[in-house]
């Protein structure tokens, strides 16, 4: 199937691994022009060799996201190399963990600010573009109690929320915007392969706990992420896309 990607320009949070990395290897494939960032200069050097070698146009840095000034410049500048902005997909997150004020400042400013400082700075690029689309990275977490409080479960349901009311508000300038969530997600270095080596218990138990047996992998998140940023995808708008291998237990009306 033809995503309809080819020459599209992507701007993407977060993106030399896990999730985000996988979506941007499926959006070079697809032909798309492609502007992401990472905290980690080595990471994101050698995320972009790989990318450029797909043929297509990279623009990539090491950026710390809670530098908001930063953050914006990064954005603005992006937008212009790359002549544009059609996807704008925030996947960047301060990630799951317990505690601190410290740790809930932090996933209000990169998992829920992120995206409206990013969707804000970009909506005059979005504008323009004839198949403007947002996605932003939403998680099981948002809707399904997890041992204690967490700043990632309720800031991903503030995001959805976000995401839900900004899609209905940016239809009438033809902006589609939805949300993918996935279920516990494994991959080398994330949060999972942590809870893995540390916590070996806890892992061995939430994997009991999916229907398939084992976790989902980066790239079947970044299908569905990709999809709904794609042309293709035109009628779509204001979903949370659940992708959990049948994990959590409601309905999805």
């Amino acid at each position: 199937m033809d995503l309809e990607l080819k020459g599209k320009k992507v701007i993407l949070t977060g993106g030399s691994r896990g999730i985000g990395r996988a979506t941007l290897e499926l959006f070079a494939a697809a032909g798309a022009d492609i502007g992401f960032f990472s905290r980690n200069p080595a990471q994101v050097e050698e995320a972009a060799a790989a990318l450029r070698d797909k043929g297509v146009k990279v623009i990539a840095q090491a950026l710390d996201m809670s530098d908001t000034a930063a953050y914006k410049t990064w954005l603005t500048t992006t937008a212009e190399a790359l002549g544009g902005v059609d996807i704008f997909v925030h996947n960047a997150s301060a990630a799951g963990g317990f505690g601190s004020e410290e740790h809930w400042y932090n996933c209000f400013e990169l998992d829920l600010m992120g995206a409206v400082r990013g969707c804000e700075t970009l909506e005059p690029y979005l504008k323009k573009s004839t198949n403007p689309a947002v996605v932003m990275l939403g998680s099981t977490a948002a809707t399904e109690t997890f041992l204690a409080p967490q700043a990632f479960n309720a800031l991903k349901a503030a995001l959805i929320t976000y995401a839900k009311q900004l899609g209905q508000h940016w239809a009438a300038d033809g902006i589609r915007v939805n949300c993918v969530s996935p279920g516990p997600t494994y991959f080398e270095g994330g949060n999972w392969s942590l809870v893995e080596t540390h916590m070996k218990p806890l892992f061995e138990s939430i994997q009991a706990q999916q229907p398939f047996g084992r976790f989902g992998n980066p790239e079947e998140i970044a299908r569905a992420i990709v999809f709904l940023a794609s042309p293709i995808s035109s009628y779509t708008s204001g979903t949370n896309l659940v992708i959990d291998g049948g994990f959590t237990k409601r309905v999805q009306f």
